[in-house]
């Protein structure tokens, strides 16, 4: 019966992947309207299941915060649902378990961000709530110290405890130093304690608005009388009176550079190596991808091969390659001991050499296919994750090919092409390299990537 078992699994993950390659794989039917205020709205009606979900982004997010007060967008996304319309904060929370829902909301680089899920017989419920914590939130005094003062804690416990989460944060301020993707979503220290509940209130007034409303919905719904209940919460909401931020692309680095964040008395040492990547739509997105699952996206991959697999040097590595409207980070990081921050550093430049002077054989790549395809379905399978789908599609002006081709272009992705997608990781001459550490004894062994500079783990701020 195992045997059975093991054959018939493999015999229906062979059948995925063949259907996925043939394009079985399709977003569903959907339909778009535009509310007399600008406001985008997407339907997508599904009988699955009797759950309606919505997913909601107001143009503007991070990019709009103002020089020293970064994180103002990420503290407006929390205030939110701590009280809004007639209710306060615990009221608010106390309608939505009483119906058996969930709603949320936060900010990214790009937006004001909300989701939400509850019975379908509740989809009028769920839409004023979204409505009443975008348009009418309380913004009390009280809520704000809570939140403002969580973030900064959140901070400084991450620095005391486990930096492994800063890694990133520090490495994206490093690479992109002068630059408005260099600045922390979440803020810092320092300008978390700069901004209060009044630039919170200007925020909201100059970036947001009707005209920046982008609201997909999703689920078990009747498409009439959600768009009506949709028209009633969100269509006299007025326009933003502030211009959207723009954003200019940021040149590859040239050379190296390195940044040692000392952490006297670190037992192990995080570390990332980074330059410019990609971008959202980039041409060459799928055989990027294919690159970026066989170098560093899975288990098997060949950092974590080398890493932690064959020299057990981490318990971890892996790269990434963000796609932000302009071009983003792609990234190697890991941690090591202290005394093997040398040997894992020079392993993941080598492995990084290998893959620039090697390339991905054809097993390899037949392989990224079949990884890439079994991971792509389950991330189209719920109404809240279609939700979330139509509204990245409409923020990037993306049309509906951007699923229902992708895993043909996976599929036809050639040899040549992925070769080529290789060079969206840097040569490992041209590269932006950050690690957190005990700079005592690990000085030296930074010292001979490049030009160093030093700052404190304890500085308010991620750069120096």
């Amino acid at each position: 019966m195992k045997i059975f078992r093991i054959v018939s699994i493999a015999l229906l993950a062979a059948f995925a992947f063949n259907a996925a390659h043939a394009g079985d794989i399709k977003l569903p039917q959907y339909q778009t309207l535009a509310l007399d205020n600008g406001a985008t709205v997407l339907l997508m009606p599904r009988k699955d299941v009797p759950l309606v979900a919505a997913n909601i982004a107001v143009r503007g997010g991070a990019l709009a915060d103002a020089a020293g007060k970064e994180g103002t967008a990420d503290l407006l996304g929390e205030m939110l649902s701590k009280g809004a319309g007639s209710r306060n904060a615990l009221q608010f929370a106390q309608t939505v378990d009483g119906a058996g829902g969930n709603i949320g909301f936060g900010s990214s680089r790009e937006a004001i961000v909300a989701n939400a899920q509850f019975l379908s017989k509740d989809s009028g419920l769920m839409l004023s709530l979204l409505a009443d914590a975008l348009l009418r939130p309380k913004m009390e005094q009280a809520e704000f110290d809570k939140l403002r003062k969580r973030a900064i804690d959140g901070i400084a416990n991450a620095k005391d405890s486990d930096p492994r989460q800063l890694i990133g944060i520090y490495s994206g301020a490093w690479l992109f130093r002068g630059h408005p993707y260099g600045r922390p979503t979440g803020g810092d220290e320092t300008s978390l304690a700069n901004i209060s509940l009044a630039d919170l209130q200007a925020f909201r007034q100059q970036q947001m608005g009707g005209d920046r409303l982008v609201i997909a919905i999703a689920g078990d719904f009747d498409p009439k009388a959600v768009t009506a209940q949709v028209r009633q919460a969100f269509g006299g909401w007025a326009k933003a009176s502030g211009a959207l931020p723009q954003v200019e692309a940021k040149p590859r680095e040239s050379g190296r550079r390195v940044l040692l964040v000392d952490k006297p008395g670190a037992t192990q040492t995080y570390f990332a190596l980074a330059n410019i990547g990609s971008k959202h739509g980039d041409p060459a997105e799928a055989a990027q991808d294919l690159v970026q699952t066989a170098f560093g996206g899975r288990f098997t991959s060949m950092l974590n091969t080398e890493l932690r697999i064959k020299s057990g040097l981490s318990y971890g590595a892996s790269s990434r390659i963000e796609r932000p409207r302009q071009p983003g980070a792609s990234a190697i990081s890991s941690f090591t001991k202290t005394e093997s921050t040398k040997q894992a550093i020079d392993l993941a430049i080598a492995t990084l050499d290998r893959l620039h002077k090697d390339g991905l054989d054809a097993a390899t790549i037949e392989s990224a296919k079949h990884y890439v395809a079994g991971q792509f379905a389950p991330d189209l399978e719920t109404a809240p994750q279609l939700a979330a789908q139509l509204v990245e599609m409409s923020l990037y002006g993306d049309t509906r090919d951007a699923i229902d081709g992708y895993l043909g272009r996976i599929a036809a992705a050639t040899p040549q092409q992925i070769a080529a997608a290789g060079t969206v990781f840097p040569g490992s001459k041209d590269l932006a390299i950050v690690a957190i550490g005990d700079a005592s004894k690990i000085r030296e062994a930074m010292q001979t990537y490049g030009p160093l500079t030093e700052m404190k783990l304890t500085d308010p701020r991620f750069t120096p």
